[in-house]
């Protein structure tokens, strides 16, 4: 799987901070197998980032595209903005999982705005951005990702895990 990374942080983007969360997804990445096509630092600004995300989504080379940051409730916090922007299609259930399960550790995580959407045969989602947040947001929907990709590029959908070929209703 080929996946870009954009970490979304005016701090970083200036030089101010080292970008950890960027560092941890890649790393999340790699130990799954995925090649880290991209890493990308951008400032808070939806424009940039909805014109970087459909560069990327439209280039074709890419399977999953992550952004890191800017989901919070901050008035610069426009990266799920910056990504319905774009989007054709949401996948609102990826959003849906990594709230419910980062909640039960913080109750904080309800605040989160991430996304997930498609954009041709491009997944995009978006994680929080502390480190801890993003990778444990990342951890609970990366087993899923790989099939969504199939299904997105015209793959069958198949049994769902731990479900036989009879899995459905007689």
């Amino acid at each position: 799987m080929r996946v870009a990374i954009l970490t979304i942080s005016d701090s970083v983007s200036r030089g101010e901070r080292e970008d950890r969360s960027g560092q941890a997804i890649a790393e999340h990445c790699q130990e799954l197998g995925w090649e880290v096509a991209s890493r990308v630092v951008l400032p808070d600004e939806e424009n940039q980032i909805a014109g970087r995300l459909a560069e990327l989504a439209d280039s074709g080379s890419l399977d999953l595209i992550l952004t890191v940051g800017g989901t919070g409730l901050g008035p610069r916090d426009v990266t799920p903005e910056a990504t319905m922007r774009v989007a054709e299609r949401l996948v609102p259930g990826l959003g849906e999982r990594m709230r419910a399960a980062d909640a039960s550790t913080n109750p904080r995580a309800i605040l989160s705005r991430s996304q997930g959407a498609c954009r041709g045969r491009t997944l995009m989602l978006n994680l929080p951005g502390s480190p801890r947040g993003a990778v444990e947001s990342f951890s609970v929907v990366a087993e899923v990702l790989p099939h969504a990709i199939e299904i997105l590029r015209g793959g069958g959908h198949g049994p769902a895990p731990g479900h036989g070929a009879g899995g459905g209703k007689p």
